[in-house]
């Protein structure tokens, strides 16, 4: 065989490979369902939990740890983590903060991540501010504080159980998607920096 179609047929050998590996890659993060019409539909793999179609994150107006407003409709536009913490936690929480730490640097562009307090009679400003500081996350991390009645329907919303005397609140890390949709959701114990990160990109970070 000549030179010059041997090294022809390595070049196209390589892109064949290239295009099995780029396909494979594809394939693993996308997963087919079928629809209600009957039509079978490609949909993203997710690393984490697919929540059920639909289903919006609950409206609130909260102010996070510096003061300022927040609110549902502020975190439209792009995907945002949204956790559940409590400020004097000394197990469970700082190691969620430090898997959303992560998460957050492993993508090129900054997402917005927001904790939800689950403690509110002991969840201060000042004690939020800390907790951030500590965990290393302050200005990537808002930590939204309220009245229990404020927060109430805020934790139904997403589901969740606070912090009561003798009984852990439950822990669980929410990915929305540009819509305010809750798409995917993490018990603490599943989740990695890198299982978060994948999640966020397939829905629309980079």
């Amino acid at each position: 065989m000549r030179p010059r179609y041997l090294v022809l047929l390595v070049a196209a050998s390589a892109l064949a490979v290239a295009a099995i590996v780029v396909a494979a890659g594809r394939a693993k993060d996308q997963a087919k369902v079928l629809r209600a019409d009957g039509h079978v539909a490609t949909v993203p793999r997710f690393a984490g939990a697919t929540l059920p179609p639909g289903v919006r994150a609950p409206d609130f107006a909260l102010r996070d740890q510096d003061g300022k407003l927040v609110t549902t409709a502020s975190l439209r536009g792009g995907p945002v983590v949204v956790t559940f913490l409590y400020t004097h936690c000394k197990d469970t929480c700082p190691i969620t903060a430090q898997q959303v730490k992560g998460a957050l640097d492993d993508l090129r562009r900054p997402v917005p991540a927001i904790a939800i307090s689950v403690d509110p009679p002991n969840d201060t400003r000042a004690s939020a501010q800390r907790f951030l500081e500590r965990a290393g996350i302050g200005g990537r991390m808002r930590f939204l504080l309220g009245s229990r009645r404020e927060l109430r329907p805020v934790w139904s919303g997403f589901a969740i159980r606070p912090q009561r005397q003798h009984e852990e609140h439950q822990a669980r890390l929410v990915l929305l998607d540009r819509h305010g949709v809750q798409r995917v959701g993490f018990p603490i114990s599943q989740a990695t920096p890198e299982r978060i990160a994948h999640d966020l990109r397939l829905l629309g970070a980079s």
